[in-house]
């Protein structure tokens, strides 16, 4: 088996990796640094998250940098500030042994000027976000003309947040580079474009098929009613009493929203959602990595770039809109060659969603049974039973207790006592689930809702956007215009979370979603047509006036 001595690298890299523990390389990285190690060839790799990744051009990179050149030679571009930090500190420990290489994170949502001095003092390599870097370029507080090697890591995730003028303008101002390396989980066709208008006969490597799911998570999926969604994820919760993960929602206020119910109920779990401070973003980050927080909540564009060990559970509590967003959701858990299950509850009329995205990630969903309370309880019963069992009592004192525990308890049963400390810690759950109702969809015709009750005319409006079948707007819906588009830099599912979250409207109130370059067509409940007209007709958007209004009039 080849290992990183056997790749090509530095000796004093291999011996940075051996301390660290990484002995063989994996697969995106036995592929990709030999190549990269010339400096000369631009380069595409396709792989999912958690595969190694940053290693991958983070030892080439260092390697190939002059440590003696005081100036920028390399820069990493990403989507978000957590994947600048973790890139950093992961290259930092990779040059440990190295000396004169300095690196810089620059990124928002902290003062620039420090960032600045940093890259006064002289650094070779520096990892951004898109937007502080053209800031800074733009302020003249960085000079890219001697860049030689470009990195787009997590590539698709940047266009898909709109950064995709960003990106074009950053390689623009590059022009002397001798290389570009792009990383990325998915192939768009964005990605495509840019390939094809700024990499010269690129190299590409796929680590596996492309968009393909990690073939060790387990995709799950619970058929609810509409009004059971948050139920049936209480319920999921509490049968996965040793649950670490993360909960996607559509918008901040459903986030916000589950996040305040669950919490009242006694949960430890946080919301990371776009109205949060920076510093309020990072108390919650670095809450959920300690453990403090058993379970995060978040919205798909909060979510971005975040990248912690050990989940165990990714909950969908709504399928996101754009597909090639589940890989991204999915592939936070299942992570360095751990397990991890993918979980998405949805209502009967999804069912064909699940298709296409088992087509695209090419691995199957299997479709589990909502678990009664009866069975919520025996699981809570018997993992309580094997943390009491497993209890380390060697480290306190105990002994001097035990003969005054003896004559406390002499009149009581051992059975009474195991009985009391069973209902002080499951009295919540008996109580909660005495004769809990099943939350499963059944194929009979006794236990199966009715398709009114279940949301189905807009369910259906959206069936038909997708199959490419006539636009509803009949009914209880009215069509608004608004003169954004995908020239604005949106993309189907950030353009819906963007009106959602600025209205402060319920998904379910949306029918079909047109969207063009220069404008876009919403179906809207009726009775919530004014309210989106009035929270976007007037505002701004990048420089630019908004202008809503109910189609039918223009």
């Amino acid at each position: 088996m080849i290992t990183f001595e056997g790749l090509g690298l530095d000796e004093r890299l291999v011996k940075a990796t051996s301390a660290l523990g990484y002995i063989n390389p994996t697969t995106i990285q036995e592929k990709a640094i030999p190549v990269l190690l010339s400096g000369t060839t631009d380069f595409i790799g396709l792989a999912q998250t958690g595969t190694g990744k940053t290693a991958a051009f983070g030892l080439p990179l260092l390697q190939l940098i002059k440590p003696t050149d005081k100036y920028p030679q390399a820069l990493i571009v990403c989507p978000t500030r957590e994947l600048c930090m973790q890139i950093v500190n992961e290259m930092e420990s990779f040059k440990k042994h190295m000396t004169g290489i300095n690196l810089v994170a620059v990124y928002g949502g902290t003062p620039i000027g420090g960032q600045i001095r940093e890259i006064k003092r002289g650094v070779q390599i520096v990892v951004a976000t898109p937007g502080r870097l053209i800031d800074l370029i733009e302020r003249k507080a960085i000079n890219l003309d001697q860049i030689k090697y470009v990195v787009l890591d997590e590539a698709d995730e940047m266009l898909n947040m709109g950064f995709q003028d960003d990106i074009e303008f950053i390689l623009k101002n590059t022009p002397l580079r001798e290389s570009t390396w792009l990383f990325s989980a998915t192939m768009p066709t964005e990605i495509k474009k840019v390939s094809k208008k700024y990499m010269k006969d690129p190299k590409e490597v796929q680590v596996g098929k492309v968009n393909t799911g990690n073939k060790d998570i387990d995709h799950q999926y619970f058929v609810v009613s509409a009004q059971h969604r948050y139920d049936a994820l209480k319920r999921l919760i509490d049968f996965n009493p040793g649950m670490y993960g993360i909960i996607f929602t559509r918008t901040k206020l459903d986030a916000q929203d589950i996040a305040e119910k669950l919490t009242r109920e006694g949960y430890d779990i946080d919301a990371l959602h776009g109205d949060l401070t920076q510093a309020q973003r990072d108390k919650v980050m670095g809450q959920f990595r300690d453990k403090t927080l058993q379970l995060l909540i978040a919205t798909d564009v909060a979510a971005r770039g975040i990248d912690v060990q050990g989940i165990t559970h990714v909950i969908n509590f709504e399928l996101p809109d754009d597909m090639e967003v589940y890989t991204h959701r999915s592939g936070r858990t299942g992570r360095a060659g751990k397990t991890g299950v993918c979980m998405s509850i949805i209502h009967s009329r999804e069912t064909f969603r699940l298709r296409q995205i088992e087509r695209l990630i090419q691995a199957p969903f299997h479709k589990m049974e909502i678990p009664t309370g009866k069975d919520v309880c025996r699981k809570q019963f018997f993992y309580f039973m094997d943390k009491l069992l497993q209890t380390d009592i060697s480290h306190g004192n105990y002994e001097t207790y035990v003969p005054m525990l003896e004559e406390k308890f002499a009149d009581i049963s051992k059975e009474d006592i195991l009985k009391r400390v069973a209902a002080m810690e499951f009295d919540r759950f008996l109580k909660y689930y005495d004769n809990a109702e099943d939350l499963n969809i059944r194929d009979d015709k006794r236990t199966r809702v009715s398709p009114m009750r279940e949301g189905a005319g807009r369910d259906q409006a959206r069936t038909r956007d997708t199959r490419g079948r006539e636009f509803a707007g009949t009914g209880n819906y009215t069509k608004l215009f608004v003169n954004l588009g995908t020239k604005d830099g949106f993309y189907k599912a950030s353009f819906l979370q963007y009106i959602l979250d600025l209205s402060e409207i319920k998904k379910e109130s949306l029918g079909r979603i047109d969207m063009k370059e220069m404008n876009s067509w919403i179906e809207i409940d009726k009775s919530s047509a004014n309210k989106m007209i009035k929270a976007l007709d007037g505002k701004t958007y990048k420089g630019r006036r908004i202008r809503m209004n109910d189609a039918s009039s223009r």
